[in-house]
């Protein structure tokens, strides 16, 4: 058996998330689907995570095992492309990798990437892009807000009430967010997250940010650990998977 790595930059607009669904078009299943058609065999494709419906990735990560020995890698890469970019996605990169390497269970960090757009016009360009926000935000109080995310700390607050992880602590790296031109991206890097934490975190953020919430109740609702305190999670179309770190 032969081990292989894709690396997926993809629009998540069109889709029901990564995984594959009973009912629905999900990215897991098109580009399962394209590789076994190829190879001429069934072949199970295993991402690093489980991206919800709307989210979108500029470097998806996952692997698979096959029979076939893929000679020239170039070439299965542009013939795989050349059915999947219709639908908005691309496989960036494939290489071999040792029996032993995992997508999900090898990554090291996984870095999350939020994009708010902060004007009064709606965008078009970046339509489901990112998150449309008219209330102008106040970034230096966001920033003191991450600050608190920062370390291992119990995320039960911005955990989904159909969250399966068996424990609602993790340890963040690192939280920076960035303003530029109307648009404020927030990157979170932790080996793993809870369903739903990157979108609740950005969500209480932005309600810091319009001034709705103190610095004393974010870090109150943090410390609750009860997710009813939580703000309305951010809609999906502003988070990207940026990078898995192995």
């Amino acid at each position: 058996m032969f081990k292989f790595q894709v690396l997926i930059e993809y629009v998540g607009t069109n889709f029901r998330g990564w995984q594959i669904q009973t009912k629905g078009k999900t990215i897991q299943g098109l580009v399962q689907d394209k590789i076994s058609k190829l190879l001429k065999e069934k072949i199970i494709l295993v991402g690093a995570g489980r991206l919800d419906k709307g989210v979108h990735a500029t470097e998806q990560s996952a692997h698979f095992e096959c029979k076939t020995k893929i000679l020239n890698l170039d070439k299965f890469l542009k013939s795989l492309n050349h059915f999947l970019n219709k639908e908005m996605i691309t496989v960036l990169r494939i290489k071999k990798r040792g029996k032993d390497f995992h997508a999900r269970y090898s990554a090291k960090m996984r870095i999350y990437r939020y994009v708010i757009i902060n004007r009064l016009s709606r965008p078009m360009l970046e339509k489901n892009r990112g998150w449309h926000v008219m209330n102008k935000l106040d970034i230096k109080i966001m920033k003191k807000a991450a600050k608190k995310l920062i370390g291992t700390n119990d995320f039960s607050a911005f955990r989904a009430s159909t969250c399966r992880a068996k424990s609602p602590v993790k340890t963040m790296k690192s939280v920076r967010i960035k303003s530029s031109n109307n648009k404020i991206e927030i990157e979170f890097q932790s080996q793993s997250f809870l369903q739903q934490q990157v979108r609740s975190m950005v969500g209480c953020l932005k309600y810091v940010g319009e001034k709705k919430w103190t610095l004393k109740k974010f870090n109150f609702v943090m410390n609750s650990k009860k997710r009813i305190l939580c703000a309305p999670p951010a809609p999906p179309e502003g988070l990207y998977l940026a990078r898995v770190i192995y």
